[in-house]
């Protein structure tokens, strides 16, 4: 009788990791089949209901389901455990006048982290010749716990006249976290934006870019800037003045709330009315609005609005809080199916007083043949 051993490395989203278990399957005609299953990270932030973090809890305390099927929690951290985090900051459009708020803002942000977390610094810039500038983003540093780094990168930031915003969360994903997290950092890496999330000239789209930090297993963050009243003055202005839409910002506003419609797609800026202006201004935030509260909550992260960049400080303040006070709980799921398909996950709580409210992440895609 022929045997094989067949190893097969599941990567798949939304937290899992390159923590393995190894389970023999035996076939009926005896053949070997070694598979090899991957830790499920579930972040979770756990408060009264007053808002306030619940610290000291164990494993005990949690329930973990899947697809409404309970699970085995092997692996716990608790709110000790370091963190590592991708600190993108939208200096573009209407923040460039405030690019020192920003950099203080961003500073105080370091400065309330623990010892033994790590931070990484993304930020915009334009690059290529007068008249012709494009806004690129750039990895101006790497994951570090060096404050002093940090604070001198920081220093350095600029700005921009555009907003790659998509093509920054790739950067975050593709360069950043690009390699397996060491034991300590498992199931506990965040996203933490500044922006108001319109787009003005990524390469990327918002749907692959969904896909990419699900699979990269972040926790998402947002600082939500209000820059709508600023950007709508501009914008219906001289078709030349300093804040203008994109062919791509365009062609995204076409694409998703007018796919059907029967009338001629203007995609030069100059050319398009006020009326039709205005319109592309307002449904571009509300787009924003919904990516950015579909990445938090399905990460089990959270969006932080603020007016203007002077509330930048306190929602930092906030972010740097759930951070320190999150869990990650780590499962090996029973389904062992191939399929690709999204797999929900529920925590629920135990032995606790009622109105305590827990917030985690909804579920990953299974792997799939």
């Amino acid at each position: 009788m022929r045997a094989a051993n067949v190893f097969l490395l599941l990567i798949f989203g939304l937290g899992i990791v390159p923590a393995a278990s190894a389970q023999i399957v035996k076939k009926e005609d005896d053949e070997v089949i070694r598979v090899e299953t991957q830790l499920i990270d579930v972040p979770v932030v756990v408060t009264d209901k007053t808002g306030r973090p619940l610290l000291g809890l164990k494993p005990v305390n949690f329930l973990v389901y899947e697809d409404g099927k309970k699970q085995d929690i092997t692996d716990f951290a608790t709110t000790a455990a370091p963190f590592e985090v991708a600190l993108l900051l939208d200096t573009s459009g209407s923040t460039r006048a405030d690019l020192q708020l920003i950099q203080s803002a961003a500073q105080s942000f370091i400065g309330s982290l623990r010892p033994g977390d790590r931070v990484s610094i993304i930020a915009y810039r334009s690059d290529g010749a007068a008249g012709q500038e494009r806004a690129v983003s750039e990895v101006l540093l790497n994951l570090t716990d060096q404050r002093d780094t940090l604070k001198t990168v920081l220093d350095g930031v600029t700005t921009s006249h555009g907003t790659p915003y998509y093509d920054s969360l790739v950067q975050v994903v593709e360069k950043v976290f690009d390699k397996k997290p060491e034991d300590q950092f498992r199931g506990r890496r965040a996203l933490v934006a500044l922006t108001d999330g319109v787009d003005s000239n990524s390469l990327a789209e918002f749907e692959a870019v969904k896909k990419q930090l699900e699979k990269a297993g972040l926790i998402c963050y947002f600082i939500q800037v209000d820059t709508r009243d600023y950007f709508e003055d501009q914008v219906l202005g001289d078709c030349h003045s300093s804040l203008w839409f994109s062919r791509q910002q365009i062609k995204r506003y076409y694409n998703k709330f007018y796919p059907q419609a029967n009338f001629e797609r203007i995609y030069d800026f100059c050319k398009i009315g006020q009326f039709e202006r205005l319109d592309i201004s307002k449904k571009l935030y509300q787009l924003a609005d919904n990516e950015m509260n579909d990445l938090a909550r399905a990460s089990g992260g959270k969006v932080f609005p603020i007016a203007d960049l002077r509330g930048a400080k306190a929602a930092f303040d906030k972010v740097a809080q759930e951070i320190g006070t999150k869990y990650s709980l780590g499962y090996y799921s029973g389904n062992e199916t191939r399929d690709g398909a999204f797999r929900k996950i529920s925590v629920q709580l135990k032995g606790l007083p009622p109105g305590t409210i827990i917030r985690a992440k909804e579920g990953y895609l299974a792997p799939k043949n």
